[in-house]
């Protein structure tokens, strides 16, 4: 995630950072450019046509579908960014129960050695979601602590060394029945944000839709040339290439957000998160 100043306007407009979607759209934009010169130099040129020729008509519908498609990239943004901010909410509610839970391990009065092991299982398990978000293994340091078996959902088994580590304290009674529910009730949160999380990564907006927008888009930008090169000329080289940038860049945004567990330069700062997890249970467990 790029952190900014949203004040500071200069640097929005001249500086072209990497989550910039001109840096993917520029060849796209370049190829309708030269599209679109090529359709002025046929009309204008070669066929010598005129307003006065019915393909001038054609630019009456771009004012009919303009509506449409500014309303599908309406909903198409703020269904991604519907997503984008749930994962921030799952992640903050991470972080609230591993510092709950931490708080709760340090008040028990436990051996250096069981808070050890609780000092290494709650922030794992934030960096084990992580990587399993990510479909990347993770295996920490110290893991001889929580072992884990490669293969298998890895953020569950840390989560259930976690559960077998209370219920073998209650068993040798160091931790009572009633420390045990509130104990057992914030691990099985973590497993309540894993699939908070998994469903917004493994959902993404349906194909038919996705694909219908980027045919809309595509059609609409590429026949814009043909309509309006009575009233524009050649300026078409300069405006077409912009127009596409306009509707493209809000699709590629949308794309980019609908993830937001991933390494793109406007996902969500998972990293960070983790490593706020760790120092924060290091703390209070210290």
């Amino acid at each position: 995630m790029i952190n900014y100043n949203p004040k500071d306007w200069f640097t929005f407009i001249f500086h072209v950072h990497k989550g910039d979607t001109i840096r993917k759209l520029w060849p796209l934009m370049l190829s309708v450019s030269v599209f679109s010169a090529f359709v002025a130099f046929l009309e204008l040129n070669v066929f010598k046509l005129s307003k006065s020729d019915y393909v001038s008509n054609i630019g009456m519908m771009h004012s009919l579908l303009g509506f449409v498609i500014s309303m599908l990239l309406v909903f198409r943004t703020n269904t991604s960014y519907d997503r984008w901010w749930d994962g921030r909410k799952l992640l903050g509610a991470l972080t609230n129960v591993s510092r709950n839970f931490a708080m709760k391990i340090k008040a028990l009065k436990l051996s250096d050695e069981d808070v050890r092991f609780f000092e290494y299982g709650i922030p794992k398990y934030a960096f084990a979601l992580k990587e399993h978000l990510r479909e990347k293994l993770y295996f920490g340091k110290n893991s001889f602590l929580i072992e884990v078996e490669a293969g298998k959902h890895i953020p569950n088994q840390i989560a259930g060394s976690m559960i077998s580590k209370l219920y073998d304290l209650t068993t040798k009674g160091l931790i009572s029945q009633e420390q045990l529910i509130v104990l057992t009730n914030d691990v099985n949160q973590f497993t309540d944000i894993c699939g908070g999380c998994e469903r917004i990564k493994n959902t993404p907006i349906p194909f038919s839709y996705s694909a219908f927008i980027k045919k809309f888009i595509f059609i609409y930008v590429l026949s814009i040339p043909i309509g309006w090169v009575f009233s524009l000329g050649y300026y078409l080289v300069l405006i077409v290439p912009f127009i596409l940038y306009v509707l493209a860049s809000l699709e590629l945004i949308a794309e980019e957000i609908e993830n937001p567990f991933g390494e793109d330069a406007n996902d969500l700062p998972v990293d960070q998160i983790c490593n706020n997890i760790e120092k924060h249970v290091e703390e209070i467990l210290n």
